[in-house]
């Protein structure tokens, strides 16, 4: 059983991020599948997707807020596949949260606490701002961003302390782990077949396609 998060170790977490941030590389993408009905069964706190459930193509990511390749893909390569496929109509997006971190894990806290109708705007606006919150102190700026999607300090702090929440968070993570094998951080699943790390546009938009001709 998980801990909820304090302000302490979202300090610790910071501090160790951010050195990691700072020398992280891409992983090279590699691929194989995994079975779509067994990954598309819901977890306890279910997923939250934009694209329709009719969409030929259901693309999967497992992702850690503190992680600046997923914070990477979000701003630079996921609006050219929300214009392109999702908004289309050809495309499902699903984020699953891959804490790796207590930091990681309170961002993702927040999205959720924020509401399923302002989750993906919430995940939108701190990987934008990834920079000012994954920091040596992160919880005012944190703090912040929190308020700007109506959150109050006192919804903000019971938010961080949501034992339900957090349990939920580490569920989807050690299934990710166990059961799909997802060791890095971002790691996809486009129809089952498993595509690891930093992905150009380019490169992600042949992999869509096939699976749209299959």
């Amino acid at each position: 059983m998980t801990v909820p998060v304090t302000r302490r170790q979202l300090v610790t977490s910071a501090s160790c991020v951010v050195a990691a941030a700072a020398i992280g590389l891409p992983v090279a993408a590699r691929a194989d599948t995994v079975d779509v009905a067994e990954l598309m069964k819901p977890s306890t706190l279910g997923d939250i997707y934009i694209g329709p459930d009719t969409a030929p193509v259901t693309i999967v990511e497992y992702a850690s807020m503190t992680c600046n390749h997923c914070a990477a893909f979000t701003t630079q390569v996921l609006p050219k596949i929300k214009e392109r496929y999702i908004d289309t109509g050809k495309v499902r997006y699903v984020l699953r949260e891959f804490p790796l971190d207590p930091l990681a894990a309170g961002a993702f806290m927040l999205a959720r606490c924020a509401g399923k109708d302002k989750y993906y705007a919430m995940v939108d606006t701190l990987f934008h701002q990834f920079g000012k919150w994954v920091v040596q102190n992160p919880i005012p700026p944190l703090l912040a961003i929190a308020k700007q999607a109506g959150f109050t300090q006192q919804t903000f702090e019971a938010c961080l302390q949501d034992q339900k929440l957090l349990d939920g968070l580490d569920e989807i993570r050690k299934r990710g782990s166990q059961q799909f094998k997802v060791e890095s951080t971002p790691t996809f699943f486009v129809n089952g077949e498993r595509v690891v790390g930093a992905v150009p546009f380019e490169e992600f938009a042949k992999i869509i396609d096939r699976h749209l001709k299959a």
